[in-house]
Order: structure tokens, then C-alpha cells, then sequence
């Protein structure tokens, strides 16, 4: 600016225009055009690269759920000096929790002072006092610096909530007290608006110790839940420990401290870790869960180390022609099943790495463990570890098939892994059901097993239909072609 403040004095003082009022009623056009020409000629004190220089504020809201947005407080005087605005800057701001992301601005103090918006602004300063009549803007920006009113005094709490929702900028800091305050939270949770009793929340949590937030929260459930799902996703662990503590809460504040451990990398810090959790206060259920995985990661810690000796040194076949992909440690139950009954299926029970030792550890039902037993060995292509896995003894010796989980099952699995046509159909064979036996083995061309079963059935025209389906010349051809023929088999009509 070329002026001086002597000249900026000066020109205020000896002004020959006159600011518009709302006393003088004669010839009010001519005093309106008058004021536009005081306002245009500000243009000189305000330069276009002061912009970056003024304070932007905006409050931008998000859909219910998400925290993601953070509320500025605009202070209230200003002036149209560069220490007007280190004046507005250095000015108390109402702002977000710190971790919650800075907004861009949506229009500046500049903009205002030339009258206009800025291009895809979300609104200007003017549209924010809107409830001010238009033509007091020129004498208001007439006034000397320290004269400018905060707009936002006059608010009530119902008033400010609403400018909240429709996301007016607004100042909460004149609710000093604990009255004004609670009947502001109050106004945000009859508006059932998330964003809205959310920032209250935040400018709550500022303002009030804890103990005073605490308890009247704890009358006010709908604000509280509200501030605990808050807390929960800004990470703020400690003082989501002393509310639980404060209201009792202890299973919660048990569970809020497991959680932790999804923050720790090193897995024996994490083994250590939850170690502590072993003894806190959880459900009966809750406890045996934390128990099984601690002991969890012990045993993946151990087998992790083992198996990663035995890689490195290729003396073992099973890690020579399968290498490991990924390591087990964080894996779940399941997964590491999985790997032991893949590279450690034949151990004995006594080693931490041994299948049965897991299963017997951890009560994996029966159904859970053939399953994924005959995954891994399947996978690996090994046919007499699928069949011991079935066979059993009864008392006399004799020796039986028996699958937990169905034979169907069992061949949906063995398919999936290229299984040979020959093991298809014994275990097809097995399906007791004849309909879901005659679809498998169909989908599947075994047609030893459709041959059969149509003879068993006696069924002619089904015989005759498959007949068309298998190559011509071939082995199963003949064999339909005998059955047919057969004068010993009285078939359906």
C-alpha cells in the first residue's frame, strides 16, 4: 500500500462522502450509491497479493459415520490494516481434534472487502451473515478497526445449531458457561444431526475438564455413544480408557485395551502384549479367546524360526519343492492348520508343529480339521494321506470310509485339485444319495459310476441317453452295449 497512516487518517477524516445510516431517510438512493463508491474505493488498501495472507475459515460437513471434517471458528473483530489481520489471526480459533484433517478454505476476508465471491466457493462471507440487511455492510467496513461487531453474539443456542447444520460458519466460544453449554448439546441432539453433536462433542471435550464431560454424558446417552465412536476413530485411547473407567464399563475397556495390539509389528512385543490381556477383566468366552491366541502366536513364533532354519539350509524335500510363500506369524488358527498339515502332516503329536497337536490344543472340531487336512494333502497331490484320512477300524478290524463332512464335499475338493478320474470315482461311489451320486459322477465323466448306477436302477432310458454322450468305439460304449443286451436284467418300463 502507498499510503501512510497519517494519509489513511486523513482520508477517513476529511472524507466528502457520508455514511450511509439507518437514520437518514431523505434521498436514501443517492445515499446507497455514495456508500458503493466508499466500498469501491477500499479496493486501493486491499492488494491482490495479500490474499494468502488473510485467515480462511470454513466449516464443511460429511454424511453420518464419518469424523473426517473439522470446524474453525472465525474470530470476531478485523480491520482493514495488515495488523487488523495479525490481530484476527493471533484471535482464539475453535478447531478439530488435532489428528482431524485442516479443510480448504471456501472464501477469504479479501474477497468480502471487494464485494464479491470467490469462484466455486461454497458460499461468501455474505451469505454467512445473511440475516443482516444488505445495506449495512458499507457503513459497517466505514468504521474504524476496533469497532467491528462479532456477528455470531446475538446467537442462541438453537439459533447456532441450525447455522451448524446448514454448515454456516459460527462461533461457539461465547458459550462460557456450563448451562449455556449443556443446553447447546442439548439443541444438537434434538436436531438428530451425527456431524453436528459431534463438533458440540469436540468443543465440549475442549472447554470442559473430564470429569465434568464425564458425568454429564453419562445422563445423556445419545451424545455419549456419539463421543466414544469419535474417540474410537481418532485413536484417542486414553481418554476412551478413563471414560469406560469412569462409567464401569470394564468389559469395554477390557476390549478397547486388546485392540492395541493391532497397532504392535513386532510379534514378540505383540506375544508379551497380550500376555497383560490374559488377566483383564473379560467375559468367560472373551478370556478363552484371548488365552488361545496368545498361545497362538507362541507356537507360530516357534515354528517360524524352526522352518526358517530348515529353508535356508535345503536339506528338507518338503521346503525344497514347495518354498514358503508368506510367514505364518499373525496367521489365523485355521491358516496355520492349514500349514502344519501342509509341511508338517507326518510329526508326531508330541512337536508344537504337528497337526494333531494343534488340533487337540486349540478343540478343532473334527468337520474344521479333515477339511482342511484334505486341502493340504490334496494340494500336494498325496492320494494315501486322502485315504487314510477316511479309512477307519471298527472293533473287529474291519476297516470303513466315513468323511464328517460328506463325500460330496470330498469330491468337489479333490476335483478342484486335478485329482485323478480313478480316485474321483471311488470317492463318488461313496455318495449315498443315488440323485446327487449321478450328477457328481456325471459332471465329473465318471462314467463307470453312471454306467452302474443306471444298471443298478434299471433304468433303460437313462442308460440309452448316456450312451450318446460318450465317445464312439469306446470302452464305455461297449460296456452300455452289453448291459443293454443283457437278457438278464428286467428293466423298467
Amino acid at each position: 500500500m502507498n499510503r501512510t497512516k497519517v494519509d489513511e487518517e486523513e482520508y477517513w477524516n476529511s472524507s466528502k462522502f457520508k455514511a450511509f445510516t439507518f437514520d437518514d431517510e431523505d434521498d436514501e438512493l443517492s445515499q446507497l450509491k455514495e456508500s458503493k463508491r466508499a466500498v469501491n474505493s477500499l479496493r486501493d488498501f486491499v492488494d491482490d497479493e495479500d490474499d494468502d495472507d488473510l485467515e480462511r475459515v470454513s466449516w464443511s460437513g460429511e454424511p453420518v459415520g464419518s469424523i473426517s471434517w473439522s470446524i474453525k471458528e472465525t474470530a470476531g473483530n478485523s480491520g482493514s490494516s495488515q495488523e487488523g489481520r495479525e490481530q484476527l489471526k493471533s484471535r482464539n480459533s475453535f478447531s478439530t481434534y488435532a489428528q482431524l484433517p485442516k479443510p480448504s478454505s471456501t472464501y477469504s476476508l479479501s474477497s468480502f472487502f471487494r464485494g464479491r465471491t470467490r469462484p466455486g466457493s461454497f458460499q461468501s462471507l455474505s451469505d454467512a451473515l445473511s440475516d443482516v440487511p444488505a445495506k449495512s455492510y458499507a457503513p459497517e467496513l466505514g468504521r474504524p478497526k476496533g469497532e467491528y461487531r462479532d456477528y455470531s453474539n446475538d446467537w442462541s443456542p438453537s439459533d447456532t445449531v441450525r447455522r451448524l447444520r446448514k454448515g454456516k460458519v459460527c462461533s461457539l466460544e461465547r458459550f462460557r458457561s456450563l448451562q449455556d453449554k449443556l443446553q447447546l448439546l442439548e439443541e444438537a441432539v434434538s436436531m438428530h444431526d451425527g456431524n453436528v453433536i459431534t463438533a458440540v462433542l469436540i468443543f465440549l471435550k475442549r472447554t470442559l475438564s473430564k470429569e465434568i464431560l464425564f458425568r454429564e454424558l453419562e445422563v445423556r446417552q445419545v451424545a455419549l455413544r456419539h463421543l466414544i465412536h469419535f474417540l474410537k476413530e481418532i485413536g484417542d485411547q486414553k481418554l476412551l480408557f478413563d471414560l469406560f473407567r469412569f462409567l464401569d464399563r470394564t468389559e469395554e475397556l477390557a476390549l478397547s485395551h486388546y485392540r492395541e495390539h493391532l497397532n504392535i509389528q513386532d510379534p514378540e512385543k505383540r506375544k508379551e502384549f497380550l500376555k497383560t490381556c490374559i488377566g483383564l477383566p473379560f467375559s468367560a468366552e472373551d478370556s478363552a479367546h484371548i488365552q488361545d491366541h496368545y498361545t497362538l502366536l507362541e507356537r507360530q513364533i516357534i515354528i517360524e524360526a524352526n522352518d526358517r532354519h530348515l529353508e535356508s539350509a535345503g536339506q528338507t524335500e518338503i521346503f525344497r519343492k514347495h518354498p514358503r510363500k508368506a510367514s505364518i506369524l499373525n496367521m489365523p488358527l485355521v491358516t496355520t492348520l492349514f500349514y502344519s498339515c501342509f509341511y508338517h502332516y507326518t510329526e508326531a503329536e508330541g512337536t508344537f508343529s504337528s497337526p494333531v497337536n494343534l488340533k487337540k490344543t486349540f478343540k478343532i472340531p473334527d468337520k474344521q480339521y479333515v477339511l482342511t487336512a484334505l486341502a493340504a494333502r490334496a494340494k500336494l497331490r498325496a492320494w494315501h494321506d486322502v485315504d487314510a484320512l477316511f479309512t477307519t477300524k471298527n472293533w473287529l478290524g474291519y476297516t470303513k470310509k466315513r468323511a464328517p463332512i460328506g463325500f460330496h464335499r470330498v469330491v468337489e475338493i479333490l476335483h478342484k485339485n486335478s485329482a485323478p478320474v480313478q480316485v474321483l470315482q471311488e470317492y463318488v461311489n461313496l455318495v449315498e444319495d443315488v440323485d446327487t451320486k449321478l450328477n457328481l459322477a456325471t459332471k465329473f465323466k465318471c462314467h463307470d459310476v453312471v454306467i452302474d448306477t443306471c444298471r443298478d436302477l434299471k433304468d433303460r432310458q437313462q442308460l440309452l441317453a448316456y450312451r450318446s454322450k460318450v465317445d464312439k468305439g469306446s470302452a464305455e460304449e461297449e460296456k452300455i452295449d452289453a448291459i443293454l443286451n443283457s437278457s438278464q436284467i428286467r428293466w423298467k418300463n
